[in-house]
């Protein structure tokens, strides 16, 4: 049995905001605050059934955000980080996330992003096993099926073919 709580203890978390609620009728992730987007992110896990927290904007160890699964078989600890990123996320972000999630004992690490994961990105991520990669259109279809936000993502650019 997983001790959330003496888990938990190495986090600062902050107080949690609706992020949702101040969002128009179809507003741009990309004009969101870093910690509006956080935040938001930290609600989309907790409408798909998770506990979920924000940590303090600096020295956070790397993490933005922790979710917990209280499910006894498939739960565990789950390390975010989200990127609200106009450009491609690098391997060097998936690498860093990879670390935390090793130093804090997470059981799994979530990258999301409003852009997309570079390919060498995605090969650590996979070979490493425990991570999820959410980029630009599937982070917009989680935001629409479990929080009713239908969002825009503007780009200076489209992610490259197959990353959408």
């Amino acid at each position: 049995m997983v001790d959330f709580e003496n888990l938990l203890k190495q986090f600062a978390f902050v107080e949690g905001m609706d992020a949702a609620a101040g969002l128009d009728s179809r507003p741009d992730l990309i004009d969101m605050t870093p910690a509006e987007f956080e935040h938001l992110v930290r609600q989309l896990f907790e409408a798909m059934g998770m506990k979920s927290w924000v940590t303090q904007a600096s020295k956070d160890d790397g993490v933005d955000g922790v979710a917990t699964n209280e499910d006894p078989i498939f739960g565990g600890l789950c390390i975010i980080q989200a990127k609200r990123y106009r450009k491609a996320v690098g391997v060097d972000a998936i690498r860093e996330l990879a670390g935390t999630m090793e130093d804090k004992h997470a059981t799994k690490g979530i990258m999301v992003t409003t852009s997309w994961v570079t390919k060498g990105g995605h090969e650590h991520a996979n070979r490493h096993g425990r991570m999820q990669v959410i980029e630009h259109e599937e982070l917009k279809y989680l935001l629409k099926e479990h929080l009713g936000l239908d969002v825009l993502i503007s780009l200076p650019k489209p992610p490259p073919k197959g990353r959408k």
